[in-house]
């Protein structure tokens, strides 16, 4: 692989894995783009660059996940009865996600990326405070509300946080939980959808993939994110978030834009 390449995959990695433990995202809204930029200096057929990003970008967050999670933990900063709440429904959600990927067109997921990313940013940019009586619903509510959670995650190759850390943070649990909480259902929402991508034929590039997965890009990724991933877990805990998520919510713009762009393209 071409050298420049690498070290742009390297800091990527690292990039995304730092805000990965900050802010308890898988980093999907930060790989996807970038990756669907680098990831057009290869061979792959230009109707598979944004498939192939979504998936290697879901993949590389089971590593970011575990590391993130484990930083988290140990600041008691994660509410497991909540992870295995949510569970069941992020398994249902990718199961819808795996059969809208595999039917809507490159320039429909990236139009939907850009949305769903704008909406995140708008969301990170308010900072809406919730009704103090609020609080998380009961088991089935929070079975319908991970089952959304995983068909998003699924279809734009996002770890969840752009909706879980908002929801939760709706639902009054505490910021630091919530970030907590969101990092370690990374994990489940990657694990079930990595597989669901993995099953998707390729087409071209047999060697460089598994199903949608580009693996060699893959490595480089997991190497680099899950050195920051734990570096960034220490700092949510540290730097005053809500200012950090203002910055984060601008920067969620900025690739929203690029990728209706890449819709765009793709449209004409």
């Amino acid at each position: 692989m071409d050298p420049v390449f690498i070290i742009s995959l390297g800091v990527l990695g690292a990039v995304t894995g730092l805000a990965a433990g900050l802010l308890g995202i898988g980093g999907g809204m930060i790989l996807v783009p970038f990756l669907t930029f680098l990831l057009g200096w290869t061979d792959l057929n230009p109707n598979l660059v944004v498939k192939a990003a979504i998936a290697t970008s879901m993949a590389s967050i089971l590593f970011t996940s575990v590391s993130s999670v484990t930083a988290h933990h140990k600041k008691s900063a994660v509410r497991w009865k909540l992870v295995f709440a949510f569970a069941p429904g992020i398994f249902i959600g990718s199961l819808f996600a795996k059969y809208v990927f595999e039917t809507l067109p490159t320039a429909w997921l990236a139009l939907l990326f850009a949305l769903f990313v704008a909406y995140s940013g708008l969301q990170m940019l308010l900072d809406k405070k919730p009704k103090p009586t609020r609080q998380m619903p009961g088991p089935a509510g929070t079975v319908v509300a991970g089952t959304g959670i995983g068909f998003l995650s699924g279809l734009v190759g996002a770890g969840g946080g752009f909706v879980s850390v908002p929801f939760m943070a709706w639902c009054n649990v505490p910021l630091r939980e919530a970030i907590g909480t969101s990092a370690a259902l990374g994990f489940p929402i990657a694990l079930f959808n990595t597989i669901q991508y993995a099953q998707m034929s390729d087409g071209v590039l047999a060697n460089s993939m598994i199903g949608l997965v580009y693996w060699p890009a893959l490595l480089i990724l997991a190497a680099f994110s899950v050195l920051t991933a734990p570096v960034g877990a220490r700092l949510a805990h540290k730097l005053p978030v809500k200012q950090l998520k203002r910055v984060f919510a601008y920067l969620l713009f900025g690739l929203s834009a690029y990728m209706a762009y890449k819709a765009y393209a793709a449209f004409i």
